[in-house]
């Protein structure tokens, strides 16, 4: 039995390494226990490479700086636009637009083509600009 410097033995016990170890055990079990844990097999379909024709394609509308707008590619005014536009909404109801204008485009133009996105109920819309590099 321990002394202590005045001669009365201890009466405590220092348990804290005993929790250490306790804590580490316990990690060391939560370890192995998830890493055996693997799940249960199963053979899982194969999906094709090639793109689903019912994913929508995301529509690129181009403002240049004489006004002049695109739909992808393809010269159309602001009634074309719409027009198109509504033809593809009742295809596909959520397909994206994204909106490329001119830095020297007027910004009616800009705001034209978005009052039409907003006429349309066309909620997935983006505005592509260029990142500022300092």
């Amino acid at each position: 039995m321990k002394m202590q410097a005045s001669g009365k033995a201890y009466d405590e016990i220092n348990v804290v390494p005993m929790l250490d170890l306790s804590y580490v055990l316990l990690v060391i079990f939560i370890i192995m226990t998830t890493a055996s844990v693997q799940g249960i097999k199963v053979n899982l379909p194969k999906a094709s490479a090639a793109p689903s024709l019912a994913k929508p394609q995301t529509k690129a509308i181009t403002i240049r700086d004489d006004g002049q707008i695109f739909l992808d590619t393809y010269p159309v005014t602001l009634q074309e636009l719409e027009d198109r536009l509504r033809q593809m909404k009742a295809v596909s109801p959520d397909f994206p637009v994204v909106i490329k204008g001119d830095a020297k485009v007027h910004y009616e133009k800009v705001v034209d083509v978005l009052d039409l996105m907003g006429r349309l109920d066309i909620t997935q819309l983006g505005l592509v600009t260029q990142r500022l590099v300092k």
